[in-house]
């Protein structure tokens, strides 16, 4: 046998025994993925003395290569100094618009002179590392991103089947559509509370696809309703279970990713919504064309069917797929050494672990919380996220089943209607993918929020006046998820934010995300009222103004973000002096 083909064996080998067999072995009774007991790494030195070469070599990461710089606070004068994990920031030529730099007292400038934005891995990761969060990629960021898919597709279902027969079906009246969205809000809300006790101490791996699962045969039951009532009743509970979804991934990207690794990875989670928007309106015109009438169920009822069945099979793969968190790790996929390493990144990042034996009840951890500027800043904040978009009130589908021809008939046919309902969250994917990348490769969150927001308060505006060409409406509509593009850097940011106490971070998540969707809920009903279709003028409105404040919130929760980060520059690796007032650089640098 030749040296090719053996090479191609050995890896037709490992990779087998990396990717079935290993993780095979890891599992309990031959199906049950259980928590992994690994020591840490401080414990592995103690017990073996030294690392050997190989060992080394998993626990190398970025944080090895860093070298101390003196700086005057502009990256041009940044002056490499060896053997040293500190950079020395002169603050006494600072100018006024290094406010704007977010990374300033975050990030060494020689270090982000490295980044380069069409990298998905950053410059300074070792192989062992990049091989990890390819790993964490598959079975984290790209799982979040199909069990999303699966949660919007039901959710998109409701517009796409209230304009294929459901509404006849069903005999919708005045506020109806509105008000069974609305109990789904309050079913999500109201089951969020529980988390805020909990998110940061249960096994997610178990309890997220447990609930996808539950979720799915409610939606079963979704295309067996006969009444407005019954589907509301059904729709507050699919709303339930689906409750700690979106804040529990939010809450694992934190667990694993890096600040500059997180927004990427966040959008491709996000991609999921779109997605679902995106192909229900294919997958309904599919099933209206082929299936309506089949067994006597209309289209529109097949379609939940239909969803329930992927969803289930989502839910399964979930238990495999998810891997709890570094220090409750569940995966039968990652190495022992990878786990040692996934803590060593989280110990670079300056994040807290989560510790599943804290007490959640002690008033001292709480009245840290509620005490912290954290809470309510970051609450406001995104209080305006919630309420930026137009796209989950169905306005462009019921705008485009108002247009009439020249006959005076309606325009478009259902299955028309479905197919043009792709076209907004197709362009909304390369806006979200797009504002990931320049968020976390430019290092400018702010910037990624406002860009957007831009966008968004365009189209809005364009909308509330609607007295426009038809034209203009259509690149109206084509904005409307600038809105959402900004979420997943919202969220990452609020992760990074609250990254030295895994409580904080668990409960200013659940906090500000429950009390934001709340106000969706009442908004709804206030200026989104299906009464008003296509006009809604109190909608665009509102949701203009959302952008606008948006915008100028971010400014604020940058200033609050920088004032905290230079308190902590020391930990992030920079030292700040002035020299104007403290003396001879060399002098700071030896009482360091």
């Amino acid at each position: 046998m030749s040296g090719v083909a053996k090479n191609l064996v050995s890896g037709m080998d490992g990779l087998a025994r990396e990717l079935v067999i290993d993780p095979w072995k890891r599992l309990k009774w031959g199906f049950l993925p259980v928590r992994r007991v690994v020591d840490d790494e401080e414990e592995k030195l103690e017990k073996s003395g030294s690392l050997d070469e190989s060992g080394a070599g998993d626990f190398e990461s970025s944080n090895d290569k860093t070298k101390l710089s003196v700086s005057d606070g502009s990256a041009a004068s940044t002056t490499e100094l060896a053997d040293s994990n500190l950079e020395y920031k002169d603050e006494a030529n600072r100018k006024w618009w290094s406010f704007f730099n977010e990374q300033e007292y975050r990030v060494a400038p020689t270090k982000t002179k490295k980044n380069k934005w069409y990298q998905w891995f950053g410059p300074d990761l070792s192989t062992k590392e990049k091989k990890l969060l390819l790993k964490l990629d598959v079975l984290l960021a790209f799982y979040s991103c199909i069990a999303y898919w699966v949660k919007y597709l039901d959710t998109v279902n409701l517009n796409n089947a209230y304009v294929s027969g459901m509404r006849e079906e069903l005999h919708f009246k005045g506020n109806d559509l509105v008000h069974v969205q609305v109990m789904y809000t309050i079913g999500n809300i109201v089951f969020q509370v529980p988390f805020l006790f909990v998110l940061n101490k249960v096994p997610l791996n178990y309890l997220l696809p447990s609930l996808d699962i539950a979720w799915s045969l409610l939606t079963v039951g979704a295309a067996k309703v006969d009444s407005v009532a019954h589907l509301k009743a059904i729709r507050f509970f699919i709303g339930a279970f689906e409750a700690p979804s979106y804040l529990a991934y939010q809450y694992l990207f934190g667990c694993f990713y890096k600040h500059d690794e997180m927004v990427r990875r966040s959008a491709f989670y996000y991609l999921g919504q779109y997605a679902g928007i995106l192909s229900a309106g294919g997958i309904q015109a599919a099933v209206y064309a082929t299936m309506n009438g089949v067994n006597g169920l209309a289209g529109w009822r097949w379609n939940f069917i239909i969803d329930a069945i992927v969803s289930v099979a989502v839910g399964i793969i979930g238990f495999y797929s998810l891997p709890g968190d570094p220090y409750n790790c569940y995966s039968i996929f990652l190495s022992d050494d990878e786990i040692r390493l996934a803590r060593r990144r989280l110990k670079e990042n300056n994040t807290a672990k989560s510790d599943f034996s804290s007490k959640f009840l002690d008033i001292k951890v709480w009245k840290s919380i509620f005490l912290d500027w954290k809470i309510y800043i970051l609450t406001i904040w995104n209080i305006f996220c919630w309420n930026n978009n137009n796209g989950t009130s169905g306005a462009y589908l019921l705008w485009l089943k108002s247009l009439k021809n020249s006959a005076g008939a309606t325009r478009y046919s259902i299955p028309k209607l479905n197919h043009l309902s792709m076209i907004t969250p197709a362009l909304g994917m390369i806006y979200l993918f797009s504002t990931g990348i320049f968020a976390d490769k430019f290092h400018s969150r702010w910037g990624a929020i406002v860009v957007t927001q831009v966008f968004n308060f365009i189209g809005n505006v364009i909308l509330a006046a609607w007295d426009v060409p038809e034209g203009a409406k259509w690149f109206a509509f084509m904005l409307q998820y600038f809105g959402w593009a900004m979420a997943p850097v919202l969220y990452s940011w609020q992760n990074d934010i609250c990254r030295r106490d895994a409580q904080s971070r668990s409960v200013t998540l659940v906090t500000m995300n429950m009390l934001a969707q709340t106000t969706t809920a009442f908004m709804s009903v206030l200026v989104w009222k299906t009464v008003d279709a296509p006009r809604f003028l109190k909608g665009y409105t509102w949701t203009a103004v959302s952008a606008f404040c948006l915008s100028a919130w971010t400014l604020v929760v940058l200033w609050f973000y920088k004032r905290e980060e230079k308190r902590h520059a020391r930990e992030n690796g920079i030292v700040l002096y002035n020299s104007k007032t403290d003396g001879d650089t060399e002098v700071i640098k030896s009482e360091a």
